[in-house]
């Protein structure tokens, strides 16, 4: 019974960004920008004193280790990785169903410190494509300039006066993830700024 249970939970679940779909998929064009969710990403938030021995046991769990200071990302958006929040503050990104809360609790074990799934706290949006800068520019503070913002950089900004954490994954590739309850603001105004590099429609 608790078997038929989950399996029946896990199929009505719904993603922040599920019902954009469509909407994501009509506002994008290929070769240009592109706009679509990384449904059920695990997130699990970490702190941890640096230097302590919690600190060490969750770096080597990881195993990408623990970023040092701010912007650095440890890890890829392949596989587990790893953002810089605070000096003992981290978010940790998997592909869903990893089981990372878990081993991360056990790895902790008794030593001071958190950890805690954070999975449906955010909305992890990919904006991709050679105007995805110009797109996040409209509306970022940030500077995103490759000389200052490079692949695998990851920092705490705001888009469409929204808190965001903006995670440059690849060259083309950047994710968004604003919380949950602003995921279709942020979507919504992130297709109408991709209307300029719509296609031209042929008669």
């Amino acid at each position: 019974m608790a078997s038929n249970t989950l399996i029946e939970s896990t199929s009505l679940r719904r993603s922040p960004a599920e019902h954009l779909a469509e909407a994501m998929a009509q506002g994008s064009t290929a070769g240009a920008v592109e706009l679509r969710e990384i449904a059920f990403a695990t997130q699990v938030g970490v702190r941890a004193v640096p230097g302590s021995a919690g600190h060490a046991a969750l770096a080597a769990a990881l195993g990408t280790g623990l970023p040092q200071q701010v912007g650095e990302v440890a890890g890829a958006a392949e596989g587990t990785a790893v953002l810089w929040l605070g000096p003992d503050e981290f978010l940790a990104i998997a592909p869903e169903g990893s089981g990372l809360a878990g081993e991360l609790v056990a790895a902790l074990g008794g030593e001071p410190g958190q950890v805690i799934d954070l999975s449906a706290n955010r909305s992890v949006l990919e904006l991709s494509g050679p105007a995805a800068p110009l797109v996040l520019r409209k509306s970022c503070p940030a500077d995103l300039h490759p000389r200052a913002f490079g692949v695998n950089r990851a920092i705490a900004t705001t888009l469409a006066n929204i808190p965001v954490l903006l995670w440059r994954t690849g060259e083309q590739s950047w994710y968004v993830l604003p919380r949950v309850s602003f995921t279709e603001h942020t979507v919504h105004w992130l297709i109408d700024a991709m209307t300029e590099f719509a296609s031209p429609t042929v008669a």
